[in-house]
């Protein structure tokens, strides 16, 4: 008995401190991160995001264009429009402005390509693959989300105001607009993808090249090319300002969302907001590191 009890606290005490090693090790903080390396990647949970977010807005684009829905004709008079909405009716509209719109939608997409190349040739392939992933799960969330609100609300673009009213004691519309997308005004798709991929861009600029002109640079060009586009697209009778207002606002919200929630869990987050109950009501704290 002497020699068992002698022979096995080395044991329990091996094993105790076994266990006490592995749960340290679990309470430990993340290994540090790489250079260039702030943001990780759930391949599972990711990659479902952005497969069905395409997946989604694809299929329903098949069942838009088979014209089984059918869109709503206008049936307020220019004057109950918003005031600042009129003049997508009241306007000569550009011919050429819808191709302006889908050169700055074809620009900002090649941006969101050749972006994550540049971050591999600076921060390394992981910095590619991950970069990658977060601007495409931009553009798939932000289509969705686009896509869902349009079959939601079914508005009448402005060019329907112009040829599709029913005036004069006209009885039938002419062919043209039994186009299920005539209903679709709201809200803009070409100012939400451009503005998903502008905010993603900052976000990711000030992250990796905080001290340098980059994320300036990135911010100024894509406000700007959200306003061009947007613009562009009001032009062309496709959409209402309040359309391509609050494309830009949701288009923004993704992809600034997108990569704050891939953030890495080893690296601190530049604002925390606290949230505790207090006497009579609650506290609401903010801090930052800038």
């Amino acid at each position: 008995m002497r020699t068992f009890a002698t022979s096995s606290r080395p044991v329990a005490l091996g094993f105790l401190g076994a266990v006490l090693l592995s749960a340290s090790i679990a309470r430990a903080d993340p290994p540090p991160l790489e250079e260039g390396q702030h943001f990780s990647l759930d391949p599972i949970s990711d990659g479902v995001m952005t497969v069905t977010g395409f997946g989604f807005a694809g299929l329903l684009g098949l069942v838009l264009g088979t014209g089984e829905i059918k869109p709503p004709l206008p049936t307020a008079s220019v004057s109950q429009l918003l005031f600042f909405d009129r003049i997508a009716v009241t306007q000569t509209i550009d011919p050429h402005a819808a191709t302006y719109s889908n050169i700055g939608l074809y620009t900002a997409i090649g941006f969101a390509v050749v972006d994550p190349v540049l971050s591999g040739f600076r921060d390394g392939t992981d910095a590619l693959l991950v970069d990658a992933f977060m601007y495409a799960e931009s553009g798939s969330l932000a289509l969705t989300l686009t896509d869902i609100t349009k079959i939601a609300v079914r508005r009448p673009r402005p060019i329907d105001y112009k040829n599709c009213e029913l005036t004069n004691g006209a009885t039938t519309i002419p062919a043209s607009c039994n186009s299920t997308d005539l209903g679709l005004s709201f809200f803009s798709g070409h100012a939400a993808a451009v503005s998903a991929i502008g905010a993603t861009a900052t976000y990711l600029a000030f992250v990796r090249a905080p001290r340098s002109p980059r994320p300036w640079i990135t911010l100024g060009i894509a406000t700007a090319l959200t306003a061009f586009v947007s613009y562009e697209r009001v032009r062309a009778g496709e959409h209402f300002p309040s359309d391509v207002i609050a494309g830009s606002l949701a288009g923004a919200a993704v992809g600034l969302l997108v990569p704050h929630l891939h953030r890495h869990r080893a690296e601190a987050p530049a604002v925390w907001v606290g949230v505790a109950p207090a006497p009579g009501g609650g506290s609401l704290t903010v801090q930052g590191r800038f």
